[in-house]
């Protein structure tokens, strides 16, 4: 992501955070006479205590530079969450962005180890972009991630758009759009990464709903909870759901089995050894 389209997307950001509130909601009057959603631009300014044309100029994307305490004053009057925040001074340069790592990610022994131990439960690993970069047996099971789909074949993001008809998730336009929210996070930390922007020119292109909520702009962290499946042959599966960093580019995902999928799963792993 270049200067230019940082700026873009921060302002972008901003107009949709703006949108989504009411004045009541803020704590301001109601006015009859507004007839486009959420707050006004003047309304963000009084309640961050900054000028209505300075901040106009951040929502028109210029080439203007606030201060951290500012972009604080702005979440707060956007009641932003915590990870929309973080986002928010990441677009405005405030936090770092990640290095980008060799195009070749590795994921190092002990790591598969603990992937691979984990069996029955299905657990993988993924990349700065999301790319499956390990997974065990199980996960294979599950999510059959031995199909291909190019030119992005492991990749969750563009397997889980791709699989849309056939997904496993009970609620999958809910999990889709975490997973774009969660996505757009990501992707703002690698700043200039030619694979990156690659695959979202591709995803936006190949799928129509994804291109829709990318420019929504909702940004959200790792959900874990349950998370239930309906399998074409093992039925109802019951997971909870957990994700860790192990670095700043690699996580692992558990999907933690309940007792009776465990044994479903052992039962089918076993008889495909």
């Amino acid at each position: 992501m270049e200067e230019i389209e940082r700026r873009e997307t921060l302002a972008a950001f901003l107009r949709t955070r703006r949108a989504r509130l009411s004045q009541t909601e803020v704590g301001l009057p109601a006015r009859s006479r507004h007839r486009t959603p959420g707050l006004r631009r003047e309304d963000v300014a009084e309640l961050a205590n900054i000028g209505v044309s300075w901040y106009t100029l951040l929502e028109q994307g210029k080439d203007v530079h606030p201060s951290k305490p500012v972009l604080e004053s702005i979440a707060q009057a956007l009641r932003l969450t915590h990870v929309e925040e973080k986002y928010l001074l990441l677009l405005a340069g405030h936090t770092l962005p990640v290095k980008a790592p060799p195009e070749e990610e590795e994921v190092p022994p002990e790591l598969r180890h603990v992937v691979d131990v984990l069996t029955p439960h299905p657990a993988f690993v993924i990349g700065r972009r999301w790319d499956v970069l390990f997974r065990n047996r199980a996960a294979d099971l599950v999510f059959c991630f031995d199909e291909p789909f190019p030119p992005h074949s492991l990749n969750v993001v563009w397997r889980y758009f791709q699989m849309q008809e056939h997904s496993l998730d009970l609620d999958w336009e809910v999990q889709a759009r975490n997973l774009v929210a969660q996505f757009r996070a990501d992707y703002a930390s690698y700043p200039g990464d030619a694979s990156f922007e690659e695959l979202l020119h591709d995803l936006q292109h190949m799928s129509p709903l994804f291109r829709e909520w990318w420019e929504q702009h909702d940004i959200r962290g790792l959900p874990n909870g349950p998370r239930p499946m309906m399998h074409p042959t093992l039925g109802l599966l019951e997971f909870d759901h957990v994700q860790a960093y192990f670095s700043s580019n690699l996580r692992m995902k558990i999907y933690a089995a309940s007792p009776s999928t465990t044994s479903k799963l052992e039962q089918a792993l076993s008889a495909s050894s």
